[in-house]
């Protein structure tokens, strides 16, 4: 079997990520399982771990890796310094037509690069191999804690991305000390079950959607709805599940009634623009609506949440929304504002915890595809772009390419 170089690339996107591809430990394991490929370890600052831990590991270190035959990186590559002919593995944010990145697009067919971007890494019933949202969940509901011990100075944590790792901010979570609040938090997937782990680590018990509304507790609770909990058929009749992702318009939302028992929202539902947003600006206006913290984890600027209007940043996780002018002002600058947490790189607070169990998941579904053989198609599906040219599946990116 010939030689595979696989590199791992620094990241040149600015802020740079401080995510990996492969933990050193991953990268030494790879070269085992697979004897016909050499690691290869580009220099980069930024990454949460040293090149000096990739070395110890066997992995050479080098700035050129012209001579590698896949590359893999996390965030986009800048059109400078991609390299003709290669195999490319990062997340392209190109799939929604994103405009940002057209050129980036238009560059990688023009070198006659192959693009595989890992959120089209399925299996064959369309569901994602490789993804950070279980620490999406995890550090997006910590945050939304943070925010609301500091905007009600009831205790204070170390910021996530203080933490060394996720144990270590999982040992923050036991100064936890809440009042009976309410939190609820939307979404089943993998963002969902990642604050439902942050929650549960706090101690907040869960209660299911009718207790939330109708019980008083001496205790915080948090309920977590899916989509059937808070959307009603336009027409009457049950709530179909594959009939909402595909026709959202002929749902309206049904949310209200939990912003007037709630103190908190853990926004981690994905959400299609076609579908109604949970709740309107109007909404927000009324006397009753209680929510006071709101954690948009899935960070869709103008979209299901209202208030969030902008993202936040890990040095900046948090502003202020004033309801009744429509005004985004200073953090934690008022009791009755609504704080916003809405950073939109989430699993980058805690790099270390991300990147191994992203390159776990790389390991265990793909790397056995990509380097011996695609038995069932998953590399296949997931190739954006080869030889110059668009695959058949991602075909409808080319008005995009065309700058139609």
């Amino acid at each position: 079997m010939n030689t595979i170089k696989l590199a791992l690339i620094s990241e040149g996107k600015i802020p740079p990520d401080k995510r990996v591809p492969f933990t050193p430990l991953q990268a030494e394991e790879i070269m085992q399982r697979f004897p016909h490929v050499k690691m290869v370890c580009q220099p980069c600052t930024a990454r949460c771990f040293k090149e000096a831990e990739y070395e110890e590991l066997g992995i050479s270190v080098q700035e050129d890796v012209s001579n590698c035959d896949i590359l893999m990186g996390i965030k986009e590559v800048p059109i400078q310094h991609l390299i003709a002919n290669k195999t490319y593995l990062f997340f392209s944010h190109t799939l929604k037509k994103q405009p940002y990145n057209r050129k980036l697009l238009q560059e990688i067919l023009k070198k006659q690069i192959r693009l595989i971007d890992y959120e089209t890494l399925k299996d064959q019933q369309g569901n994602r191999l490789v993804a950070f949202g279980r620490y999406a969940g995890i550090v997006g509901a910590y945050n939304g804690l943070w925010a609301y011990g500091k905007k009600y100075k009831l205790f204070t944590l170390r910021r996530a991305n203080e933490c060394f790792d996720v144990n270590d901010l999982k040992l923050q979570l036991r100064k936890i000390k809440l009042h009976p609040i309410k939190i609820v938090l939307t979404g089943a997937g993998r963002v969902g079950k990642g604050a439902m782990e942050t929650l549960d680590t706090a101690g907040i018990r869960k209660v299911d959607p009718a207790d939330f509304m109708n019980s008083t507790f001496q205790e915080p609770v948090y309920t977590q709805l899916s989509s059937a909990d808070y959307h009603l058929r336009i027409e009457g009749g049950h709530f179909n599940r594959d009939e909402f992702h595909k026709h959202p318009e002929k749902y309206t939302s049904h949310f209200s009634p939990f912003t007037k028992v709630a103190d908190i929202l853990l926004a981690g539902a994905f959400w299609n623009p076609a579908a109604p947003k949970l709740f309107t600006q109007e909404d927000m206006r009324e006397n009753h609506f209680r929510i006071r913290v709101v954690a948009d984890i899935t960070c869709d600027i103008n979209g299901s949440v209202p208030c969030t209007k902008r993202a936040s940043t890990i040095t900046d996780p948090v502003y202020d929304y004033i309801p009744q002018n429509d005004a985004v002002v200073e953090p934690l600058s008022g009791d009755s504002h609504i704080t916003v947490m809405a950073v939109d790189n989430l699993p980058c607070e805690l790099p270390r915890s991300a990147s191994d169990e992203f390159g776990r998941d790389l390991i265990d579904r793909i790397m056995n595809p990509l380097l011996v053989e695609d038995t069932e198609g998953i590399i296949a599906r997931a190739t954006m772009a080869e030889n110059g040219r668009l695959t058949s599946n991602f075909s409808y990116l080319q008005d995009y390419v065309d700058q139609k």
